[in-house]
């Protein structure tokens, strides 16, 4: 089993009385189900409907647990951590603040005493049973894939003993990056923009990220407008490489037209964010797809259901 710090996230706690309905009634997925141990995935967007963050939200237990308090104080006070792209801490404090009002919350970015912790290619060791009773921090299940493992919200410099206390081994960050890409789950920043993009482009739709049956928030007309008419065009999806990978951000084209630009790279796979319709006719006229000189290939992953471009060709054949 693989463990790795991941430089690029930081930790958000929200806490208080309201803070369940508080987030609740702004982000894409149910607050209100979460339990202390498991986590889901969700999105603050803007009011028409575009990514201002996505996150993993984690409920600590609400009582300081038999091995101590392992997060510096934080995770045994119990409320919700937000496990969030490092950069995007300070702006998604100031943002949520903004919907505060009268209710009763505390938002902290924790990023600097607080890390995260990927685990992944086996089980940890012990009785690990996601509530961060057997393991230091407030261990969770990744909410988007099992392939994906487990993560661990850890004070910054506790990564040794938690990955002793998990039976893992520690690996570079750039590990969980080919891991990641390999099973085509787009990262922000990498693999779309923030502000400019959808959440069913960045497959969040596919991934557990939104609930369409909790009711409102933040942007959910344009959302559920888009689930039900079915009307992303765009997304991004796996893709498969020989060679040296291109730069990120290079573009993706068929039959001299530009059909997307590819993202994130990693021994032979990659993430591209594509206009399907595109690809569709690019496929159909027997275009080769490249990213510069590169030929690259589509890979549908095993989590996709949303009707994949040359499906419809394959199966005329």
């Amino acid at each position: 089993m693989k463990a790795a710090l991941l430089p690029d996230r930081g930790v958000v706690k929200v806490a208080g009385d309201n803070a369940r309905n508080f987030l609740h009634g702004l982000v894409t997925a149910d607050i209100l189900k979460l339990r202390p141990g498991t986590a889901v995935f969700a999105a603050l967007l803007t009011p028409q409907g575009k990514i201002i963050a996505d996150f993993i939200v984690a409920q600590a237990p609400s009582a300081q647990n038999s091995t101590g308090d392992s997060t510096g104080g934080s995770a045994g006070d119990g409320g919700f951590f937000l496990d969030i792209p490092r950069v995007l801490g300070t702006a998604l404090v100031e943002r949520l603040n903004l919907y505060k009002l009268r209710a009763k919350v505390l938002i902290e970015d924790l990023s600097a005493t607080l890390g995260v912790l990927a685990v992944w290619d086996g089980k940890p060791d012990g009785n690990w049973d996601g509530t961060g009773t057997t393991t230091p921090g407030l261990c969770y299940a990744d909410p988007r894939l099992p392939a994906l493992g487990l993560r661990a919200i850890i004070r910054a410099d506790g990564a040794g003993e938690a990955v002793a206390a998990l039976g893992a081994t520690i690996v570079d960050a750039g590990n969980y990056e080919a891991h990641r890409i390999a099973l085509g789950i787009p990262r922000g920043g990498a693999d779309f923009a923030y502000s400019d993009a959808f959440p069913h482009e960045t497959d969040m739709d596919q991934l557990g990220g939104i609930d369409f049956q909790k009711g409102c928030f933040i942007g959910q007309e344009v959302v559920s407008r888009m689930q039900h008419r079915g009307t992303a065009r765009t997304r991004a999806v796996p893709v498969r490489y020989k060679g040296t990978p291109p730069d990120v951000g290079t573009a993706i084209t068929a039959g001299g037209r530009q059909i997307g630009a590819l993202g994130s790279t990693s021994d032979g796979h990659g993430i591209a964010l594509l206009r399907l319709d595109r690809v569709d006719e690019a496929l159909a006229d027997g275009d080769t797809l490249t990213a510069g000189a590169v030929p690259i290939e589509l890979v549908k992953p095993d989590w996709a259901r949303f009707p994949f471009p040359g499906e419809q060709e394959k199966a005329a054949e």
